[in-house]
């Protein structure tokens, strides 16, 4: 069984998953966008049960663009986001940016959304990506 672990930049809080994501998305709407820092996010899910968390984290939780709440849990040293739970839609999922593996193998986005919000000169391509706006 695959095991990947996620960690912040100091590496105080980590989120070890196992078993492959049940959804790898990219995202262009403002809120994620701002969390990123940069004009997209991705990120990968799992059923919480298949996730353990350890260290501290503080949380931030606010109403998405999709109207959702978002509590995302963010090292209290180094301030980088390790995972996010989103009410409603992925209720039991735990989401965790890609970048936070810090893995250039990790398995390709197959959902692009809010694409209404993406910048002009990005592409997410392949040919069984979902495009939704």
């Amino acid at each position: 069984m695959t095991t990947r672990t996620a960690t912040c930049r100091c590496g105080q809080l980590s989120a070890t998953c196992t078993g492959e994501p049940v959804r790898v998305s990219v995202c262009h709407c403002l809120d994620c966008q701002k969390r990123s820092g940069s004009a997209f996010s991705a990120q990968a899910r799992w059923p919480a049960e298949q996730v353990v968390v350890a260290g501290a984290s503080k949380t931030f939780v606010h109403t998405a663009d999709s109207g959702n709440t978002i509590t995302h849990h963010f090292c209290p040293d180094c301030g980088s986001t390790v995972h996010y739970r989103i009410d409603g839609k992925f209720d039991g999922l735990i989401a965790i940016p890609v970048g936070a593996f810090a893995d250039p193998a990790f398995p390709a986005p197959r959902f692009s959304v809010w694409e209404e919000r993406k910048h002009d000169w990005v592409e997410i391509l392949g040919d069984d990506v979902e495009h939704s706006r």
